[in-house]
C-alpha cells in the first residue's frame, strides 16, 4: 500500500493572488501530511599569494656560492681541513640550512595568511581580512601583506549599507533528483509537483541569482540581540550593486514517505570532510553526492565564494517526528512506543538499528554543517499549524523539540513556522499574545512566516520577523511574474514536470 505524505510542505497565501500581496494572510494546504499528525501526533554557514624569496634566503644563497668559489681547486691551493676547521664548516652549514628552513617557513606562513585574507575579502569581510594580515608579526616586513591590506581597505571604504527592509527570503523543500520517480502518477505526485523544486531548477536558480549580484546573508546579520536582551538593526555592508537575500530549506528530515520517490535519503560527511547526500537509485545502488540544497550550495559557494556574505550559507527548518537529516533520532525509535506504520516498517527492515549510534552520527554532521556556515531553526516538532493550535498545544510540541531535536541541532533562537502559519497578524506581535510570550520565554527571537510579497521585514526592539517566498512548482507555474526580480521562470522550468501543476 502506498505510503501517505507525511509533511506539509508550504503555504499558499491568499495575498499572493492579489495584485499587492503585501499582507501575509495564510491559507493552509494539508494534502501532504497524514491526518493523524495534524490531530496532535505525539511521537514521532585581492591579492593573490605568490611565492617570494626572503632576504635571508638570498644571503644564504650568496654565502653558499662564495663557499663553492673558495673551495674551487683552481682558485685555491689544495689543503686538508683541520678537525677544528671541519667542525666550524659543519656548524656554518647547519646555520645556513636552518636559515633556509626559516625562510621557507616564513614564505609558507605568508602565503597561508594571504590566502585566508583573500577568502575573507571575497566574502565581503574586509575588516576581518585586514585584521588577519595586520595582526601577524610578518605584516611589518611583508610588502605583499601590506599591499593586500591597503587594497582591502579601499574596497571596504567603497561598500554601502544595504537596506534591511529590501532583503528577500526564499525557501525550498527537499529537491527532486529523479523526476520519473517523483512524478510517477501515484497519490504523491500532485504534492511533489506543487511543493517541490527539482535539482535542475535549483541549480539554475542559484546561478542566475549569482549572476544578478545576489549575496547570501543571515537573519542574524539583519538583527542583533543586545546584551540587555533587546534587539537592534544590524548592518550589512556590500559593494554597490550587490543584493542581499536569505535562503532556507524546510523539512530536511527525509521523511519515510519520500522513500523510493527520487529524493536524497540522508546527509553525510564524505572522505574529504564535505557534507554530501546519500541517494538510493532506482536499481537500489546507494551513491553519495550533491543531491539536495546543502551539498549543491556548498559546492557552488566553494567555486563562487562571493555568493556568501561572511561565510553564510542557509537555514534548515527542522521538525523531529521522523528524526533529523535522515537520521531516525526521535524518541519513538528508541522506546518503540506509539510508532506509526512507516516507523514500524523501518525498524523491521533494520533489525540492527542502534539509536545511540544514530544520534551520534547526526550530531557529527550537524557540527560540521555549523562550522561551515549553516544554521538551524525550529519548524515545530510535529509540523504544527501555529495559527490554529492553542498556546498549550504549541508548548507541548516545543517541549518535544527541545527534548529530541535540540540536543542534536543545538538550541536555536529561530522558528520558521510550518505551513507558514504565523502566531500573529501582519501588524506584529503584542505582549498579550500568549503564543508569542511562550516562544519568547523559550529563547525564540527570530520568526519567519510565508509571504508572497517581495519583502516583508519587521525589526523591533523585541523580535525579528520576515516573510519567505516559496520557489516551487506551484509558484513558478501560476505566478511567474512574482519571481521576476529573482529569475525568468522560462529559463529555469524543468520540462519533465507534468502540466498543468495541480491547483491548490
Amino acid at each position: 500500500m502506498k505510503k501517505k505524505m507525511a509533511g506539509v510542505l508550504t503555504t499558499v497565501l491568499a495575498a499572493s493572488l492579489l495584485a499587492g500581496g503585501n499582507i501575509p494572510v495564510t491559507v493552509q494546504k494539508d494534502n501532504m501530511i497524514a491526518e493523524a499528525q495534524d490531530e496532535g501526533n505525539t511521537q514521532s554557514e585581492d591579492a593573490e599569494a605568490q611565492d617570494g624569496e626572503d632576504t635571508q634566503s638570498e644571503e644564504a644563497a650568496e654565502s653558499e656560492e662564495e663557499a663553492k668559489v673558495a673551495a674551487d681547486p683552481e682558485d685555491q691551493p689544495a689543503a686538508t681541513e683541520t678537525p677544528k676547521e671541519e667542525k666550524a664548516a659543519e656548524k656554518e652549514t647547519q646555520e645556513r640550512e636552518a636559515a633556509e628552513d626559516t625562510s621557507s617557513d616564513t614564505a609558507s606562513d605568508e602565503e597561508a595568511l594571504l590566502k585566508k585574507a583573500k577568502k575573507q575579502a571575497q566574502q565581503y569581510d574586509y575588516t576581518g581580512a585586514i585584521s588577519t594580515l595586520k595582526n601577524n608579526w610578518k605584516f611589518a616586513t611583508s610588502d605583499k601583506m601590506q599591499e593586500a591590506a591597503a587594497a582591502y581597505m579601499k574596497k571596504r571604504d567603497a561598500c554601502v549599507e544595504y537596506p534591511l527592509e529590501e532583503i528577500t527570503h526564499i525557501f525550498f523543500h527537499s529537491l527532486i533528483v529523479d523526476t520519473s520517480r517523483a512524478f510517477d502518477g501515484d497519490s504523491d505526485e500532485a504534492g511533489y509537483n506543487q511543493m517541490m523544486t527539482t535539482v535542475s531548477e535549483f541549480k539554475k536558480i542559484i546561478q542566475i541569482m549569482y549572476d544578478n549580484g545576489y549575496v547570501l546573508v543571515s537573519p542574524h546579520d539583519m538583527a542583533i540581540v543586545n546584551d540587555d536582551g533587546t534587539m537592534s538593526k544590524g548592518k550589512i555592508m556590500l559593494p554597490e550593486g550587490k543584493k542581499a537575500f536569505v535562503l532556507s530549506e524546510d523539512d530536511v528530515s527525509y521523511y519515510h514517505y519520500m522513500d523510493d520517490d527520487g529524493f536524497a535519503s540522508k546527509l553525510v560527511i564524505d572522505d574529504n570532510g564535505d557534507i554530501k547526500c546519500e541517494y538510493k537509485k532506482a536499481d537500489g545502488t546507494v551513491v553519495t553526492g550533491d543531491y539536495d540544497v546543502v551539498p549543491i550550495l556548498d559546492s557552488f559557494i566553494k567555486e563562487h565564494p562571493d555568493f556568501s556574505y561572511h561565510g553564510r550559507k542557509g537555514i534548515l527548518a527542522m521538525t523531529g517526528y521522523n528524526g533529523v537529516l535522515g537520521y531516525r533520532t526521535d524518541g519513538a525509535y528508541k522506546s518503540k512506543k506509539n510508532l506509526q506504520d512507516d516507523q514500524k516498517a523501518f525498524l523491521k527492515a533494520n533489525p540492527d538499528f542502534d539509536y545511540d549510534k544514530e544520534v551520534k552520527a547526526a550530531k557529527k554532521v550537524v557540527k560540521a554543517m555549523k562550522e561551515d556556515g549553516w544554521e538551524f531553526a525550529s519548524h515545530t516538532w510535529g509540523h504544527r499549524n501555529a495559527t490554529t493550535c492553542t498556546a498549550a498545544e504549541l508548548k507541548t510540541d516545543n517541549k518535544k523539540w527541545e527534548k529530541y531535536v535540540a540536543p542534536i541541532l543545538g538550541k536555536t533562537d529561530m522558528i520558521i513556522f510550518a505551513f507558514g502559519a504565523d502566531i500573529g497578524d501582519w501588524e506584529g506581535y503584542t505582549s498579550d499574545n500568549a503564543k508569542y510570550k511562550y516562544y519568547k520565554s523559550r529563547g525564540y527571537r527570530y520568526f519567519c512566516n510565508v509571504d508572497s510579497s517581495q519583502y516583508f521585514v519587521q525589526i523591533t526592539s523585541e523580535y525579528f520577523r520576515q516573510g519567505r517566498r516559496n520557489l516551487d512548482g506551484y509558484r513558478m507555474y501560476y505566478n511567474p511574474d512574482m519571481l521576476s526580480d529573482l529569475f525568468d521562470v522560462s529559463e529555469v522550468w524543468d520540462s519533465s514536470r507534468p502540466t498543468p501543476v495541480p491547483e491548490m
